[in-house]
């Protein structure tokens, strides 16, 4: 770490187990404890892909729990080391370059714009972790509490939610992928993304993220994530959790959609009808896919349908 760290002037941290999963640039006279988690990067392009969301989707299904139900813990070997970066273009890089440095020094000028008290906490509690609830309340659409409006207005939340959904669009570019993915499809492409890169790495190209320290003979001409061939083993998209079968013929058609969407590969009528429903028969749902064909929404080969 010390030898990662001594050429730059800061480096990419986030706390090892914390309610929301955060990353900021710190700098390298401070010497972290074993409660950081350190990326010896001091590209913003490096924080904010790790800020996205669809890098958070991935550290949150490969990390771990600290007991039971609580705070998510960032776990290095499979959070990062499997996590396939991009492979973008100068423009989308230097847009998500702007986008991370951006994010970094909003959050730091509304913290020291609300400093601590003599006691070392803050009187409006604005931390990032406060800064965040509010964040994750305004996204849940749920009502402020007064201390949680106090929080709003000096920590200038709107503006950090805004920046977030920014960086969201640009991350997601940079893949070449919607920017509204459900967190399954994200998880399903990232996996896939990540079994292809360690192909590629048996055949010896390797996606440096920092060559000039990684690879300094100047062997790798790539710019992204070194991907053991382990990753073929990363996290699997989770279970689809079965729903109720609706009511009304509208209600059925939309989830049947949304059900084929998140679907890892093309399905017929009987797997769609046990995994993703409850207390209904194959032939309800079939009858419903080949609406869906006939619309122009969903395509049949064979026995089997795709969205």
């Amino acid at each position: 770490l010390r030898a990662a760290i001594a050429g730059i002037s800061r480096y990419v941290a986030t706390v090892k187990t914390a309610k929301h999963r955060v990353f900021q640039f710190v700098d390298s006279n401070v010497i972290p404890d074993s409660k950081l988690i350190v990326f010896a990067f001091d590209d913003p392009f490096i924080l904010g892909i790790l800020s996205s969301r669809i890098h958070c989707a991935w550290a949150l299904a490969a990390g771990g729990w600290l007991g039971v139900g609580n705070d998510p813990t960032y776990v290095k070997s499979a959070s990062f080391e499997k996590f396939p970066f991009p492979a973008c273009d100068e423009a989308a890089k230097a847009r998500i370059r702007a986008l991370g440095e951006e994010l970094d020094a909003h959050r730091k000028r509304v913290q020291a714009q609300h400093p601590a008290d003599s006691t070392g906490s803050r009187p409006a509690g604005l931390s990032l972790t406060a800064m965040y609830n509010v964040l994750e309340a305004l996204r849940a659409a749920r009502p402020l509490t007064a201390k949680e409006k106090a929080i709003h207005d000096n920590g200038l939340v709107t503006i950090l939610r805004q920046l977030h959904d920014e960086l969201d669009a640009a991350v997601a570019a940079a893949y070449g992928w919607p920017v509204d993915l459900t967190e399954a499809e994200l998880l399903h492409r990232l996996v896939a993304l990540n079994t292809a890169r360690a192909a590629e790495e048996a055949t010896g190209k390797i996606r440096w993220l920092r060559p000039a320290y990684q690879a300094p003979t100047g062997t790798a001409t790539q710019t992204t994530l070194k991907v053991t061939p382990k990753a073929a083993k990363a996290p699997k998209p989770a279970k689809p959790k079965k729903q109720p079968w609706p009511k009304t013929m509208a209600e059925r058609v939309r989830a049947v959609e949304a059900a084929l969407k998140t679907a890892p590969a093309p399905q017929t009528a009987e797997t769609l009808a046990k995994t993703y429903f409850l207390r209904t028969k194959p032939p309800e749902v079939g009858e419903i896919l080949e609406t869906l064909t006939a619309l122009g929404h969903a395509k049949r080969d064979g026995e089997r349908f795709t969205a």
